[in-house]
């Protein structure tokens, strides 16, 4: 993080050899320097190097706002800068010389850093010309290493991320070695724009966000919700295959649930606050369903044969998203997962771990996910119950259970949860995007919390295993990731629609009749047909529409077509330039159905 300081008393060594992100992580100091000189009285709060870029965090005076016309004058003061070759210089100061520093500067979002470490003595600062900053490094050597370098947007943050304080002014950028991969990022940009799924959505009418209902709620309509019925009636089968068990479960619950199981003292600022229901008792809307799962495990005594019992559920959840950060379906308030808890003995559980992997990247694949890498999530420091060796023990099965699958294995030290190590599975998609989708978690600890037991072959009682699953993540989430890896041309085992029928002539009687009795046998095996026989629409207009709208295929049948009487129809493949083919009535619903029953891409 740019804004940190260093271990106490930490030497400064000589800057490795540079990398991407030692590069953006010039580049924000790069920026808050020109910024500094050029709004006088700027004051600076922190600003790291992230994934694609960098941002920095600032208060201007009078409070006023950054506009769109600043951010080519704050690009060009750092190419200025960047001609100078201004050198990187790192310096250690003591506490009290910092302190001075940054107060004689007027930067007081720094002294509350120096402030907010006490047990640190010595603080590390790089100065970029007059430019100075807390910071650990390293950098590169000078400002001439940024000439790939764009800013690319403003954007509204609550100091310190807490939304009870003022708020401040964020500046993105972007930078890369060479303008050629600044060219080609900013290209994926403009791609990524193209596939924004809230977008889509509207365009190809599959969701909304009413105002009435509130923010990150969303409504699907009837093209979005045929699509969320499949991905739902595939899983659903797919888990059935598997030996899960379906149970169905409540959207509230008193609150001494979620005491028992620690969400009220580790996740309450996730939950919505409470309502008080029945004279006085406080009762939550459910925020996870792993503890009423629990319960159902608990509903009796079970025996090591019913061993490993997997129990899943589509449930709706609601998390208390802060308005900042909802954003369309990918960050929502009620979110619907695809959740499974695996209840196993500790013998079983590597078996469970690896067979569990092999079920999430099978179905991954299956909606055209095949870019895939495995991260190890493990415990947090300060924020973590359990003993050691219980997360030890968590920890090595999950990374035996990924090294069984030859995949990638990235370690992410300290990011797991509260009461669990997990693997989270992420996908690239087609713009070559990271999305984190898939988690599995190793938990010891609710099954101590909740006192579940099985009675073993000897007759002795033994604590299980929890095994935590949420496959799609939700199925907002991962129905908005597929919008975008598609840019809403789903493949035709996913479209709501898979082929319009149109009329040359809408008025002719026998043309209307035939496509109404090719309707009938689209839907007989099983095809999901649309007649477009909107009055006054010329031809040519239904079938732009048609492509506009993404349908995959295209029939169009006129007065010749039904005189002719041999069932010889064309058929219009709209992804790949509208192509045609004769075929008979059918070959073309043969066709269709083949390229449904196998799940072939788009």
């Amino acid at each position: 993080m740019v804004d940190d300081a260093s271990e106490a008393g930490t030497p400064l060594d000589a800057p490795p050899e540079p990398t991407l992100e030692m590069l953006r992580h010039s580049a924000a100091h790069l920026m808050a320097a020109a910024v500094v000189e050029l709004f006088s009285g700027a004051q600076y709060d922190v600003g790291p190097a992230i994934e694609d870029g960098f941002f920095y965090n600032f208060r201007l005076p009078d409070r006023a706002h950054f506009t769109d016309d600043d951010l080519p004058r704050i690009e060009s003061q750092m190419r200025h800068l960047a001609l100078r070759k201004v050198p990187f210089t790192p310096e250690v100061l003591s506490r009290e010389e910092a302190r001075a520093l940054f107060e004689r500067i007027d930067q007081p979002f720094k002294v509350d850093i120096i402030d907010r470490l006490p047990d640190v003595a010595r603080f590390n600062v790089y100065r970029t010309g007059d430019f100075v900053d807390l910071c650990r490094g390293p950098h590169v050597p000078d400002s001439g290493w940024l000439d790939a370098i764009k800013l690319l947007r403003v954007a509204g943050v609550y100091w310190r991320g807490d939304e009870r304080n003022e708020q401040l002014q964020r500046v993105y950028g972007t930078a890369w070695f060479t303008q050629e991969e600044l060219d080609a990022f900013l290209q994926r940009l403009v791609e990524a724009e193209r596939r924004d799924h809230r977008r889509i959505g509207r365009e190809l009418d599959l969701f909304s966000f009413p105002d009435e209902i509130g923010s990150g709620l969303p409504v699907f309509h009837p093209h979005g919700g045929r699509v969320r019925r499949i991905l739902e009636d595939y899983s659903r089968e797919r888990h059935d295959a598997a030996g899960y068990e379906f149970v169905t479960t409540p959207h509230i619950t008193k609150s001494d649930l979620f005491e028992t199981s620690g969400h009220l003292q580790w996740f309450a600022e996730g939950m919505f606050p409470p309502m008080e229901l029945d004279g006085g008792t406080q009762y939550y809307l459910k925020p996870m369903n792993c503890p009423m799962h629990i319960l159902v495990y608990r509903s009796r005594m079970r025996s090591y044969r019913e061993l490993p019992l997997r129990l899943f559920e589509f449930g709706t959840v609601y998390r208390y998203e802060k308005s900042g950060v909802v954003h369309g379906l990918t960050r929502v308030r009620g979110l619907t997962m695809d959740d499974a808890h695996i209840f196993c003995s500790r013998e079983q559980m590597t078996g469970e771990l690896t067979a569990l992997l092999d079920f999430v990247l099978g179905l991954l694949r299956d909606f055209g996910l095949t870019d895939i890498q495995l991260v190890l999530q493990t415990r947090p420091e300060g924020k973590a119950v359990g003993t050691d060796e219980e997360w030890e023990e968590a920890t090595e099965g999950l990374r035996s259970a990924a090294r069984a699958m030859g995949l990638s294995l990235r370690v992410d030290e300290g990011e797991g949860t509260f009461y669990a190590p997990k693997i989270s599975v992420e996908t690239r998609d087609a713009i070559g995007r990271a999305w984190q989708m898939s988690t599995v978690q190793v938990d010891f600890l609710l099954p101590q919390r909740f006192g579940l037991e099985y009675i073993d072959s000897d007759g002795a009682r033994h604590r299980p295993i929890m095994i935590h699953r949420a496959l799609f993540g939700s199925i907002e989430r991962f129905f908005g990731i597929l919008v975008e890896h598609y840019a809403g041309e789903f493949p035709l085992w996913l479209a709501p629609v898979q082929c319009d029928l149109i009329p040359v002539q809408d008025d002719a009687p026998a043309v209307m009749t035939y496509i109404r009795e090719l309707d009938g046998l689209f839907r007989a095996a099983g095809l999901r047909a649309h007649i477009d026989d909107r009055p006054g629409e010329r031809m040519q207009a239904r079938v732009r529409a048609s492509e506009v709208r993404k349908v995959p295929y295209v029939v169009v049948v006129g007065k010749r077509d039904v005189e002719r009487g041999d069932d010889v129809l064309t058929l219009r493949d709209n992804r790949r330039g509208g192509a045609q083919e004769q075929m008979q009535v059918a070959e073309i619903i043969d066709r269709l159905a083949a390229e449904v029953r196998e799940r072939r891409p788009a």
